[in-house]
């Protein structure tokens, strides 16, 4: 008896490549194939000809992800949009699930505003949204912007999102990787 899951290997969180405006499409085709994955979306108001209009548009355009195992992920390859893996030296790159959790958190919450003040925070600094609909929350402080804007990196993307959070709803945390 053989089965399509792979129990004897881990599964890993992986972020998959898609072809320009492909994420919806191939997010649907990877559900269909029993695929676990996730795309976060973001709400966006669009002006169409004759009228402004809501929309859910990717949170981060061209990539979806999936959670595999070795031999699972070149399944998700043969999916029409599916262009590769995010890279590096040739091997596909992991994601740790943590990263995952906190895009997850924040797609199920970005009808939040979280407002950030900075006080001493600096760029390369750990910090951790310790209460507030982002609790948990963590990355690295790659600029501050004004007095209102903290942006937080997910490395292993290569993407940076930015958040707002009060100054006291956010601390630094020296003990995390991000």
């Amino acid at each position: 008896m053989t089965s399509t899951k792979h129990f004897n290997q881990p599964s890993h969180w992986y972020a998959v490549y898609t072809r320009s405006r492909a994420e919806k499409k191939l997010y649907m085709l990877l559900t269909q194939k029993g695929v676990e994955c996730f795309l976060p979306l973001k709400k966006t108001l669009v002006q169409r000809s004759d009228r402004k209009k809501w929309v859910q548009l990717p949170l981060l355009p061209s990539y979806v992800f999936v959670k595999v195992t070795e031999k699972e992920r070149f399944n998700v390859l043969n999916t029409p949009g599916a262009v590769g893996y995010v890279s590096f030296e040739g091997r596909a790159v992991a994601i740790p699930e943590d990263q995952i959790r906190n895009l997850q958190y924040l797609d199920l919450n970005n009808h939040h505003e979280i407002e950030v003040h900075y006080g001493s925070f600096a760029k390369g600094d750990l910090v951790e949204v310790v209460i507030g609909p982002l609790k948990g929350i963590t990355g690295e402080v790659m600029q501050i912007r004004g007095s209102q804007r903290l942006v937080i990196r997910f490395e292993s993307l290569g993407y940076c999102i930015h958040v707002e959070a009060p100054l006291y709803s956010v601390k630094e945390k020296a003990d995390i990787a991000v």
